[in-house]
């Protein structure tokens, strides 16, 4: 067997490519950004075309550094971003229009009409998404109904609909002459079309749509060892596909029922692994599909997003002006090791999950004379812990899966005294991922176990360096106090007003 695995992470904002070897540790790596097209307010779009140019440069690229070629890749994995959306000509391989980013919300109305008809309880049912216009469905909905003849060629099984990586390795297997239309089961469950029991494009979602079976790709397990096809330049078999945040959850070792995965970035998108029985979240969360080893049963995720995390920092920190660099806020935060019962409530358009009312706003709760800008920045990072403690608890309240451990990654992780308030406040150990890319890494590990370089998911190499590891220090007693303080504040944030007695403890 070859002595590296390769692997694409097609995301937002660039194409990676990266060499990544036995001990997990990357050998050579090269990406590329693609423009971002906003052809209007609420548009926003990628040209399909630039990003397989890209796809076929940073390989070349990331393989030149290695030292390597094509032929010393054992698998090739692909992660991408979940949800945009590209449709092109099966027999000429042209996009019939730009895809259509996940932020994109031209659909805004398609998906609140949902709710109004009744729809979103069915696809809530059977998809177990919340009907919104970032998913797929109502995007190739309006793309049906705006490119003309579009229609009438899915129909006919000429236009293809996929990800970005249904795209890229529909290039990568042969394009028009017999490239594979497929995608695997993480990705086919963000387009509100896909049945989470059967795991299956499900032909009700399909009909509530006027979505054609014909353009659909074929759905296989995330790791498949001949499912995704072989490279046509190279003959190196594609094992692994993965959407973004699966591929991250996957890459830092979240494999595990209880095992929790969340981003740092301006906001938070948290994940729990909860097994391989999917449940409906009454809370308003996600379900999704975490990850699929061959011929085993799906595992599941409870997805759950926190708004203004990063953002509170950076308000604190650039428009409120009360200190002057992130390092700053980061000295202050730590130098006291209470709030001495300030508490920050970053409701700026809302909180979200558990709390749906969209009208609520930011509160400063308990402020008083003796408060400095030291107590507001670790009253700011506390917030992000007591966000994490009720979104957690929604999904232990949804399906009976308490979370043990939580793994973050991203910018906002590089906060040490970030991750240990965490760790007090949710009473979970918390881990800064192993490395810069888990997106990457999950994509190259799928891809790894589809060819047997690693055996099994307890071969995979995620290591964390014991500094990178935070365990809770408050006592329960504490934990409790604050956390009805934080339901308090959050009751004072206007429309919320009496949700304290509502949100999961």
């Amino acid at each position: 067997m070859a002595d590296f695995i390769g692997a694409f992470d097609q995301s937002t904002t660039a194409t990676r490519f990266a060499v990544v070897g036995a001990d997990g540790a990357e050998a050579g790596a090269a990406a590329r950004e693609h423009d971002q097209l906003r052809p209007a307010e609420n548009r926003v779009e990628h040209d399909p075309a630039q990003i397989w140019d890209h796809a076929q440069g940073v390989m070349a690229d990331a393989l030149g550094r290695a030292g390597l070629a094509a032929t010393d890749l054992a698998a090739i994995g692909v992660t991408n971003q979940i949800e945009t959306t590209v449709v092109w000509d099966r027999r000429t391989g042209r996009p019939y229009h730009h895809a259509i980013v996940w932020q994109d919300t031209r659909t805004d109305r398609l998906a609140a009409a949902l709710a109004a008809d009744g729809r979103a309880e069915t696809i809530h049912r059977k998809a177990g998404l919340v009907s919104n216009p970032h998913f797929s469905a109502t995007k190739i909905q309006w793309l049906l109904e705006h490119v003309p003849g579009l229609r009438a060629a899915a129909e006919r099984g000429d236009a293809l609909f996929g990800g970005t990586d249904t795209w890229l390795i529909w290039q990568l297997t042969g394009g028009t002459a017999g490239g594979r239309h497929v995608t695997d089961v993480t990705n086919a469950s963000r387009t509100m079309l896909m049945n989470l029991t059967t795991l299956d494009w499900d032909e009700e979602l399909l009909d509530l749509f006027g979505v054609p079976r014909a353009m659909l790709p074929r759905i296989h397990s995330s790791i498949s060892p001949d499912g995704f096809g072989t490279t046509a330049q190279h003959g190196v078999p594609i094992s692994g596909v993965l959407g973004g945040p699966q591929a991250a959850m996957f890459g830092n070792g979240c494999s595990a029922t209880g095992a929790a995965w969340c981003n740092h970035t301006h906001r938070n998108l948290v994940m729990l692994n909860i097994g391989s029985e999917p449940v409906r979240s009454r809370h308003g969360l996600h379900t999704t599909v975490a990850y699929q080893l061959p011929d085993t049963p799906a595992v599941y995720a409870l997805e759950g997003n926190i708004a203004h995390t990063g953002d509170a920092a950076r308000w604190v920190v650039e428009d409120l002006g009360s200190l002057s660099s992130p390092e700053a806020f980061e000295t202050a935060a730590s130098s006291v090791t209470a709030t001495e019962g300030l508490y920050f409530v970053p409701a700026f358009t809302g909180l979200g999950v558990p709390h749906p009312e969209p009208e609520a706003r930011g509160a400063l709760i308990g402020l008083a004379p003796g408060h400095t800008r030291a107590h507001l920045a670790r009253a700011t990072l506390e917030s992000t812990g007591f966000r994490m403690h009720e979104v957690l608890a929604a999904m232990t309240d949804d399906c009976a899966v308490a979370p043990l451990t939580l793994t973050v990654d991203r910018s906002a992780a590089a906060c040490d005294v970030s991750l240990a308030v965490q760790a007090d406040v949710t009473g979970i150990p918390v881990s800064r991922a192993a490395t810069a890319e888990p997106p990457t890494r999950g994509a190259a590990y799928a891809a790894g176990l589809g060819v047997g370089y690693w055996k099994d998911t307890g071969a995979l190499p995620v290591h964390r360096p014991g500094q990178d590891r935070w365990k809770p220090r408050w006592k329960t007693g504490r934990r409790r106090a604050a956390l009805a303080d934080w339901r308090r504040a959050v009751g004072r944030t206007g429309p919320l007003a009496g949700a304290d007695s509502q949100a999961p403890s």
